[in-house]
């Protein structure tokens, strides 16, 4: 990522703080290099499991060129897709959070490595999001990938 681009991303994630300045501010003196910023406003994001998040991500990078910004949390236990304000209020989904308006996620700051929460697909700083009725798909075509391997032979009903 260009210098520009991170200097964009950074704007842009730091749009939706309270105080974009204190925000940037708390990136840069912040030791982990994350600050906390409100959902809801520019972005939702929605939280799968790391075991359907890393398959699905894998299946939206199949079917567009770019998706939204995704994180990952330490271990890998849990991943963020950026959505388009307002899912997380409609999604319905089993296993899957939502963080909307009224919620708070930890952020990185764009390019740098922190020791509890990554980027796997930055932000490109133009508002780029994921939709969400292409992540409900990659994650379907995820799950069914997983449910084969796991599978195998025969089995039981859904």
């Amino acid at each position: 990522m260009s210098g520009s681009e991170t200097k964009t991303a950074v704007e842009w994630l730091a749009s939706v703080a309270p105080d974009p300045d204190a925000c940037r501010w708390e990136w840069e003196r912040n030791p982990h290099g994350v600050a906390l910023l409100p959902a809801g406003r520019l972005w939702d994001v929605l939280i799968l499991p790391g075991e359907l998040g890393y398959p699905t991500l894998d299946v939206l990078t199949r079917l567009i060129d770019r998706p939204g910004p995704v994180l990952a949390d330490f271990g890998d236990s849990r991943m963020g897709f950026f959505v388009p304000p307002g899912t997380a209020a409609r999604w319905v989904g089993t296993g899957v959070r939502g963080a909307g308006r009224g919620t708070w996620i930890v952020v990185p700051y764009p390019g740098r490595a922190t020791g509890g929460v990554r980027w796997l697909v930055l932000p490109d700083g133009n508002g780029t999001l994921t939709d969400p009725a292409l992540l409900e798909l990659a994650m379907h075509e995820a799950a069914s990938q997983i449910a084969r391997n796991d599978g195998g032979g025969g089995g039981g009903g859904g």
